[in-house]
């Protein structure tokens, strides 16, 4: 067979609830500060779910979306990889419950499983689909990367950082949205910054600030991996072209080597701080370049432990990225402010939101910065191709198609108190064993939504949709 060329994203949607709560309107309801959420932790809204909807059900209307949405053939899928950490089954994988639709139309030859790992597993579905196409056993067909998660949180400061959503993107050849080869920078560690060791409850235990400081140095440490990586590729792409010029600016990694850059979300202020800190670290590697003056009296803190946690060079770092903040991260973050985390689809919502803001993306690159606590990450990229004859649909098409902005319009804006009462129902459903029925109204599930109708006897997971699925979905 032919080997793939330009191997990246041909199509990508997602799906979020009907339902979401206003940030503002929490604020006032939890007696906390004015801007507490929508200022400090940078949120507008969050999307949410009672009992009716779990990651089986959302996975699934997902994918049957971006399929109809795009006329995808059925036939024409050989991978499905699924990166949640929404676990309500400990065997039964995610993906097993999605064949159902691909059993429909005679289509069971479909390798892949789950990827658990925190907020991480969509990436190791992503890079495992890439290298099943890359690999000498693809048979020619698509993969489908199906990532998200119901990020859920106990009553307290943690619950206004939650969300919901399930990114589904069609992988293969002659991609629009081309990843770069060779060029991944990756750290893994053992640490218990955010775990669910307590299978009876959705919610997780979290170390708030240990957390964040482990996303801020796993970034370091990609950052110095990616930038080897870069630096070294572009230099033999030299030597072969017999140019020597060991001097030109294009050799060096830095933020000025993108276009835009997306991140992990858990919320968007965290996003604020992580680009200010790669700005930080182009400042490390080249510490004389005069716009970088105000940082010299931090120099010597390098990325040390006191890095993370001194407020005089966040503020610095902050002020100095804020403009480009503007134009590089910016667009990428509409999702994540209005859904709230989805954890493992989050930086993928992140992806969508740029195709959704930004018209002419054409040539374009893009930093990609994926995290999952426990913890494993990421630092990889891709380059925007809308030249390629070839594709199924370009960046534009995308974005008509996913219809992101209109969609989150005509969603349904709930009281905190409502909100409030609905996760006490999703809590008290977990809870239960043995045979039941969901206690939620199905009054909030849209057209063409799969919902969870029955647990039977045996703890079978019994699903139906609503007959056709809407286009404001």
């Amino acid at each position: 067979m032919k080997k793939a060329r330009d191997i990246g994203i041909c199509a990508i949607d997602i799906y979020f609830p009907q339902t979401y709560v206003n940030q503002s309107e929490l604020e006032k309801y939890d007696k906390v500060s004015n801007g507490k959420y929508t200022i400090g932790l940078g949120q507008n809204n969050m999307s949410f779910v009672g009992d009716r909807e779990d990651i089986v059900s959302m996975a699934m209307t997902s994918v049957k979306m971006l399929m109809s949405k795009y006329s995808i053939d059925y036939q024409s899928i050989g991978r499905i990889e699924v990166g949640t950490e929404t676990i309500i089954d400990k065997s039964k994988s995610v993906k097993s419950s999605i064949m159902s639709l691909f059993q429909e139309y005679g289509n069971t030859s479909v390798e892949g499983v789950d990827t658990l790992n925190a907020c991480y597993g969509g990436t190791n579905a992503l890079f495992n689909s890439l290298q099943w196409i890359e690999s000498s056993y693809w048979d020619g067909r698509y993969a489908l990367v199906v990532t998200g998660d119901i990020a859920v949180y106990s009553k307290g400061a943690a619950r206004p950082t939650g969300g919901a959503g399930v990114v589904t993107m069609l992988i293969g050849p002659n991609a629009t949205l081309v990843f770069d080869q060779f060029l991944r920078g990756t750290h893994m560690e053992n640490v218990n910054d955010f775990y669910k060791p307590d299978l009876s409850s959705e919610y997780p235990y979290v170390d708030g600030k240990l957390s964040i400081e482990c996303y801020l140095r796993a970034l370091d440490k990609c950052y110095l991996e990616y930038k080897k990586k870069f630096e070294s590729n572009h230099n033999n792409n030299n030597n072969n072209n017999h140019n020597n010029n060991s001097n030109n600016i294009n050799n060096k990694f830095s933020m000025d080597s993108f276009d835009y850059i997306c991140f992990h979300s858990p919320y968007n202020r965290l996003v604020q701080k992580s680009y200010a800190r790669l700005i930080y670290n182009d400042f490390l590697q080249n510490p004389t370049n005069p716009k970088y003056q105000d940082l010299l009296p931090f120099k010597h803190l390098s990325t040390g432990k006191e890095s993370y946690i001194n407020s005089k060079l966040d503020q610095i770092t902050l002020k100095l990225s804020l403009d480009d903040f503007k134009t590089k991260v910016n667009p990428s973050t509409l999702l994540s402010k209005e859904c709230g985390n989805s954890y493992c689809g989050s930086v993928y919502s992140g992806i969508l939101s740029l195709l959704s803001n930004v018209n002419d993306l054409n040539n374009k690159k893009v930093l990609i910065f994926s995290y999952g606590s426990g913890l494993a990450a990421s630092l990889f990229s891709l380059r925007i191709n809308n030249n390629n004859n070839n594709s199924l649909f370009k960046t534009n098409d995308i974005g008509k198609i996913s219809n992101i902005k209109e969609r989150l319009l005509n969603r349904v804006k709930v009281s905190p108190e409502e909100f409030t009462r609905i996760l006490d129902i999703r809590e008290k459903s977990h809870q239960m064993s043995g045979a039941r029925i969901p206690i939620d109204t199905l009054d909030y599930v849209s057209p063409g939504t799969f919902y969870l109708d029955r647990i039977d006897e045996k703890l079978i997971r019994h699903y139906k949709s609503k007959p056709t699925i809407s286009s404001k979905l």
